[in-house]
């Protein structure tokens, strides 16, 4: 009954766990049912791959990011993306990254428009085929750049297209707060230095170190509940109404939340 093959024949019958656990097989059965419970979420979201699907219908990401001195960020959060199961995924970055980001795959649609005096016009014509978008890995801080991002979230949000803002992407944010403010479909994956920053910007004080779950749940109200996944040891993610600290999951990154993201609308367009 004890033993690990017992917990998992619970599991996987999703029985009740038996009362009487020594904490630490307790602890073990909690994250097993956990994870079952996840799984079975993701397996009723992620489309079957058939043979009548078309190119781009299991997934089209962009991702936003890559200068001179940052090719890696966009180039590990679009190829995690293909790796997780989306067809079609794209980088738009800077002329000077993008030969460096497409040496490192031909699997990548790379766009090297993100510097081009007539940017904004030319991500924007793009959008409508994508079903969500990650915004930041490997951005830059430059002013030019980060008012590009500016125009290009908000055809974004026209569009209502999901947005995972990172890294350079959440430095544009603790900038201008108003640019994603009360766009429910943003969702942001602060570090925990990135979160204070954010956090202190919104609220004029620091956040407090023994209410994680609380802080996040501040500042997504504050920001009219968009969703703040800050990652840490433990994760913790809160959409404004309540707040979870993620034990089972705490290696949720941007490119993960950008795939999963799209998810559910990407067999009924193309």
């Amino acid at each position: 009954m004890f033993s690990l093959s017992g917990i998992l024949a619970y599991v996987a019958g999703r029985g009740r766990i038996p009362s009487g656990l020594p904490p630490l097989k307790r602890h073990m059965a909690d994250h097993l049912v956990n994870s079952a419970i996840m799984l079975d979420m993701v397996k009723a979201i992620i489309p079957p791959l058939t043979f009548d699907l078309h190119k781009g219908q299991a997934g089209r990401i962009a991702v936003v990011g890559g200068c001179q001195e940052y090719t890696g960020a966009p180039y590990f959060a679009a190829i995690s993306a293909l790796k997780l199961g989306a067809d079609l995924s794209h980088v738009f970055c800077t002329r000077d990254a993008a030969t460096v980001i497409k040496s490192y795959s031909p699997e990548l649609i790379v766009h090297p428009i993100l510097d081009h005096p007539s940017a904004v016009t030319e991500v924007n014509q793009w959008l409508p085929r994508f079903q969500s978008m990650v915004i930041g890995p490997g951005l830059g801080r430059t002013t030019p750049i980060l008012e590009t991002v500016k125009g290009v979230i908000e055809k974004a949000k026209e569009l209502e297209i999901p947005l995972v803002i990172d890294a350079d992407g959440l430095f544009l944010v603790t900038q201008d707060p108003d640019v994603i403010k009360s766009y429910t479909k943003t969702i942001l994956t602060p570090n925990i230095v990135e979160f204070e920053r954010l956090f202190q910007k919104m609220m004029g004080h620091k956040p407090d170190p023994l209410e994680a779950v609380e802080n996040v749940t501040q500042l997504s109200k504050a920001l009219g509940n968009v969703t703040i996944v800050q990652k840490g040891d433990h994760d913790v993610i809160s959409d404004g109404n309540k707040g979870y600290r993620l034990y089972a999951f705490n290696q949720l990154i941007s490119d993960r939340i950008g795939f999963h993201r799209q998810i559910p609308d990407t067999r009924h367009q193309l």
